[in-house]
């Protein structure tokens, strides 16, 4: 174990004068890639079955969320579209009077497409903090979820809603074109509407906080 610690510090400290000679890249086009983890928020989920309204309170078990962008560097501002996709397992559900249903299995994704800008706030040093956001749309799609009371608790569905996020973070440059990015970002949606039918509805916004860790390279 020591052995392998002083081998590490030799690493790192080999490694720093690289790393201190970089610089953010230069203005231009650029590509990139990220994955993450996503952590909803809990969600209201109001709706109807069979005629009888419903007001439950879902929880879900932290997700995963991946992505890619593509747009151009100003320099001090980057504009970019962005295509992503979370998931997430529904982890419990509470009806408004408290009863918890036992048995939960059901999930939830989101496929987003966004514009996003973000404004660079480049220095002397590699690292490079940026702040932004964006709009678009996510295409919501919920599982069929049943639970030990109710097989289905909701019926599957999907539907397409508006999409938003913000959200800040750290571009460090590695060399000139090519960047390693970790960020954050919150991301929210407009009420989904799902398996809605005659006397069936299901409705809820889908709003998750995301850590994100990328790779940034410049063409």
């Amino acid at each position: 174990m020591k052995r392998i610690l002083i081998a590490a510090a030799a690493i790192a400290i080999w490694g720093m004068p690289a790393m201190s000679q970089a610089t953010p890249a230069r203005p231009g086009g650029y590509f990139s890639g990220f994955l993450g983890v996503s952590i909803p928020r809990d969600a209201d989920v109001a709706g109807t079955d069979s005629g009888t309204s419903f007001n439950d309170r879902v929880e879900f078990d932290p997700g995963i969320v991946v992505g890619g962008t593509a747009g151009y560097d100003y320099g001090f501002l980057r504009l970019e579209g962005e295509l992503s996709y979370r998931h997430s397992e529904i982890k419990s559900v509470t009806a408004s009077d408290g009863y918890r249903f036992h048995g939960v299995d059901g999930d939830l994704g989101a496929l987003a497409v966004m514009a996003n800008a973000f404004v660079d706030m480049h220095n002397q040093s590699p690292i490079t903090p940026y702040v932004g956001g964006g709009v678009g749309f996510a295409v919501l799609n919920l599982g069929n979820t049943t639970s030990t009371e109710l097989d289905p608790l909701y019926e599957k569905g999907d539907d397409t809603v508006f999409a938003y996020q913000a959200g800040a973070g750290v571009e460090i440059a590695l060399n000139p074109i090519m960047s390693l990015d970790l960020g954050y970002r919150y991301f929210g949606t407009s009420k989904a509407t799902f398996d809605e039918g005659v006397v069936t509805a299901t409705k809820f916004r889908f709003e998750s906080h995301n850590a994100l860790m990328g790779l940034r390279v410049k063409f």
